[in-house]
């Protein structure tokens, strides 16, 4: 733990990591408050599924778009536009009585217009602290969100089921909006600039770290999106059961990246921290017991902040600094479809098989994203007693006359 309290000694990490967990706070609730809300006005889990995934997929076209434009028309100026077109939809879909299509659509659009925070505070990152401390940072951060994932869902959760879904959508952006202030307000991004990249869009996808980390990302999110949605279909709408078990899973997480965060990474780090996510959720999948789902999904959890960590930290490592905007960009695109398609087939295989069928695609999910960082390990960035910050940007210097 302490090379965690040096790091939150260092000038303005503690309030940065502070000011972005508040911006992305909303991250936690708005899947939830979602699904119960659309739910509940069509009655079918199914149709709640769709417009997550239209919500998701519209956060997925954004992610690379609006993280390289950063650099082109700066930090501050496209984190403000995109905030106040976000919670504009957020509060149109709590709001107004609207058919699955239109909720779609407006649901697409704000997800066209999600906030680029996550990718603006891990370029923000590297300049903050020294190489020795930017991998244990990444897994402080991969951490501290879970405080997201912890709480997000247990206040979603209870204002939905004992005031309404439209209380708890409308908290959710009321935080997008006051902590999306207090990000944009930070010093940091006025003294940190990102580079205008000199590379076609989308080239820095072709890097074998970023394209591992982006599909190994969708498949992880898609296996948490889909057991999200399975806890809520089992305990339904009635008591606060759901955002427990929720909280828990989260909980695995806060803790196995505080354990692990420092434990160097080698080729195979994302393989096995994988596999405790799949262990865990292959073995929730068999009763559900508000106990039985708890422990198993505890267990999941603990890969799953330290296996972040490690994608954040190979991206950082295989790109220059003024491509990791945009590669984390893509890494979060990986992650927003993988959530679209997690919560569609959930949704689709608990209106055709229960809440248990939700777990299979959980598991499913899991199990493929144990195989490809195996398979693919020889394109796995080996870290040990290397420095994780992003190559530096080079430019050819002029030779005076002499």
């Amino acid at each position: 733990m302490g090379s965690y309290t040096d790091l939150l000694k260092t000038s303005g990490v503690a309030r940065i990591i502070a000011a972005q967990l508040t911006a992305r706070f909303p991250s936690g609730m708005l899947s939830l408050a979602f699904l119960l809300h659309i739910e509940q006005q069509t009655g079918s889990y199914g149709s709640a599924g769709l417009v997550l995934a239209a919500t998701s997929i519209g956060q997925a076209i954004a992610g690379p778009l609006t993280s390289r434009l950063m650099g082109r028309a700066g930090m501050r100026p496209v984190l403000i536009v995109t905030t106040i077109v976000c919670v504009t939809g957020i509060l149109s879909i709590g709001l107004l009585t609207l058919t699955v299509p239109l909720y779609m659509l407006v649901g697409f659009v704000t997800g066209l217009a999600t906030p680029p925070v996550q990718p603006a505070v891990r370029t923000i990152y590297p300049k903050m602290v020294n190489s020795r401390q930017l991998t244990p940072l990444f897994s402080l951060d991969a951490s501290a969100q879970e405080i997201i994932w912890v709480v997000g869902p247990v206040i979603t959760t209870l204002i939905a089921t004992q005031i309404g879904t439209v209380w708890a959508i409308m908290l959710a952006a009321a935080l997008m909006v006051g902590g999306g202030a207090w990000f944009i307000s930070s010093p940091e991004l006025g003294r940190v600039r990102i580079p205008r990249s000199k590379r076609r869009f989308g080239v820095v996808l072709t890097r074998p770290a970023v394209l591992l980390a982006t599909v190994v990302g969708f498949l992880l999110i898609g296996a948490c999106a889909a057991v999200e949605a399975g806890v809520v279909a089992v305990f339904g709408h009635g008591g606060p059961e759901a955002g427990l078990v929720l909280a828990i899973f989260s909980v695995g997480s806060l803790a196995g990246g505080l354990l692990f965060g420092h434990i160097p990474i080698g080729p195979w780090a994302t393989a096995r921290r994988m596999f405790i996510v799949f262990a865990g959720m292959a073995l929730a999948a068999f009763v559900m017991d508000f106990w039985w789902l708890a422990a198993t999904l505890f267990i999941a959890g603990i890969g799953i902040a330290p296996a972040l960590a490690v994608l954040f930290s190979i991206v950082s490592a295989s790109v220059k600094f003024s491509d990791t905007a945009e590669a984390y960009g893509w890494v979060g695109t990986g992650q927003l479809i993988g959530a679209a398609l997690g919560s569609a087939l959930a949704g689709f295989f608990i209106d055709g098989y229960g809440a248990q069928g939700a777990f299979w695609i959980a598991a499913g999910f899991a199990f493929v994203g144990v195989l490809v960082p195996t398979f693919g390990r020889r394109w796995h960035p080996d870290l040990r007693g290397r420095d994780a910050s992003p190559i530096p940007d080079t430019e050819p210097v002029p030779m005076q006359p002499s």
